[in-house]
């Protein structure tokens, strides 16, 4: 598999950066209990790393989103395909994402669970495009800043394949960005 990409990120690259945000969420939310919401599927490697990393009680709750339709670009129309399973009232919520491009799927995602009455909420982002959101949204702690490219491993796939990598590939030869699907965020 690693002949098919272009190593971006390395296994020891992504480990050393969760440790680091793991230790600055740690100093955080000291004295809190916190609620890691990992965003299905892509987030699920990186939120059990970053759990792991973080030295407080903490529960963890998954949603499932989709932009997409059949559609191979996003129409900005998000439905919940799983929601959580308890109440955010009161709670302090950290959104687990693994990777920001457009922003539409993450603002809805922010503003609905807003609505939940959280305590806190805020957002942590393996990877975060550099290019201009066509939604807003504050990322509070952000593992790598990259360029608009297609990327797979450590959560992130190509077709359902390859998010086993353990490192971040660049997909060569890759489409233009709007001929094909990209993850839901």
């Amino acid at each position: 598999m690693a002949g098919e990409y272009e190593v971006l990120l390395s296994e020891e690259v992504l480990q050393r950066k969760v440790q680091e945000l793991g230790r600055q969420i740690t100093a955080d939310y000291r004295g809190k209990r916190l609620l890691l919401v990992g965003v299905l599927k892509g987030a699920v490697v990186f939120i059990v790393d970053l759990a792991r990393n973080i030295d407080l009680p903490l529960e963890i709750d998954f949603m499932a989103v989709s932009s997409y339709g059949a559609s191979t670009e996003t129409s900005g129309v998000v439905r919940i395909i799983k929601d959580l399973e308890a109440s955010l009232q009161d709670k302090d919520v950290l959104i687990v994402e693994d990777i920001v491009d457009t922003g539409l799927t993450l603002d809805y995602l922010r503003q609905n669970l807003l609505s939940r009455s959280p305590a806190s909420l805020r957002i942590c982002a393996l990877l975060n495009k550099r290019k201009e959101r066509k939604a807003p949204v504050p990322l509070d702690y952000v593992g790598f800043e990259i360029e608009d490219q297609w990327v797979v491993g450590y959560g992130l796939d190509s077709g359902e394949l390859h998010r086993n990598l353990p490192y971040i590939g660049l997909v060569k030869d890759a489409q233009p960005l709007s001929k094909r699907e990209e993850p839901c965020e």
